[in-house]
């Protein structure tokens, strides 16, 4: 499994034909401009199944395969109600209780195993030790994410991880 996240960059390598997930993520972006942007993405019939970044309502309007929650947001328990079968739910998780607390997601994003490579985080790296520990300790498959590349990233599955999350690693 791998996720990638397109931005404005529609274009970009991002777009491996071994991504399965593809999450747009566009805080700027009104509901309407986010819409049709998830919209043109969706007719461009990319090579994975596309997630909107923390925006149910969009995910919902547009026809999107899912959405990615905030670990501080609404609960993925809540959002399985409102949503149609095969509707996929990711949760951003960093630490033992958000990955408790992700009940109702199909994956839940674990970050940063690394020092991100795209952004700067205030939070300290998990590191593959806690990576293995809450692989173990979680109910729901869990996505390693975070300063992931081509050199650490098998290491990620080895330490339980059913898949990686980058963006840095796709671009």
């Amino acid at each position: 499994m791998i996720r990638c996240q397109i931005t404005n960059g529609m274009g970009s390598s991002c777009l491996s034909p071994h991504a399965e997930l593809i999450q747009i993520r566009e805080p700027q972006f009104t509901a309407k401009a986010l819409a049709v942007y998830v919209r043109q993405a969706l007719a461009l019939q990319l090579p994975g199944r596309i997630l909107v970044n923390d925006r149910l309502d969009v995910a919902l309007a547009t026809g999107a395969a899912g959405v990615h929650l905030k670990s501080n947001g609404v609960s993925a328990k809540l959002v399985r109600q409102l949503v149609p079968n095969g509707f996929l739910i990711t949760v951003a998780c960093h630490n033992l209780d958000d990955v408790l607390a992700a009940e109702g997601a199909d994956y839940v994003l674990l970050s940063p195993i690394f020092s991100p490579l795209s952004k700067v985080d205030s939070r300290s790296p998990l590191g593959l030790a806690e990576l293995r520990k809450l692989a173990r300790l979680s109910p729901i498959p869990v996505l390693a994410l975070g300063g992931i590349n081509e050199a650490n990233a098998a290491s990620c599955i080895e330490a339980g991880a059913v898949g990686v999350a980058g963006i840095s690693l796709f671009s």
